[in-house]
């Protein structure tokens, strides 16, 4: 089996919740095609580099996979068909890291800061 990172923009008008509920689903399909999901990023709701069917923001998540081609067929797929999904991306990996993504990461160093630049 072969190791991937899928990451997929959602339409911006869903709500956080059913974002969540689209990765479940996403899960689900994985683990019963036979491939084993790893680590689940939401990221929320972020501004777009330019605009997807009208819309300036998306949802964005981000799912490591550990499955056959065929899964990653099935996967596109069903993404393509989903009204809900605007953009999705599935890359071939060497290893999954544990530590979070450079998005989530940043986002926690920006909360961090104190406000008066110190």
């Amino acid at each position: 089996m072969a190791l991937y990172e899928h990451i997929f923009i959602a339409r911006p008008d869903i709500s956080p919740a059913q974002m969540e509920s689209l990765i479940e689903d996403v899960k689900t399909l994985i683990e019963e095609q036979g491939g084993k999901t790893g680590k689940t990023e939401y990221w929320g709701l972020r501004n777009l580099a330019y605009r997807i069917n009208k819309s300036r923001k998306g949802h964005y998540g981000l799912i490591d996979i550990d499955a056959e081609a065929g899964v990653i067929q099935e996967l596109d797929r069903l993404q393509r068909l989903s009204e809900d999904v605007m953009r999705h991306m599935t890359i071939r990996v060497e290893e999954h890291t544990e530590a979070q993504s450079a998005i989530l990461s940043k986002k926690e160093e920006r909360r961090g800061r104190r406000p008066g630049g110190q």
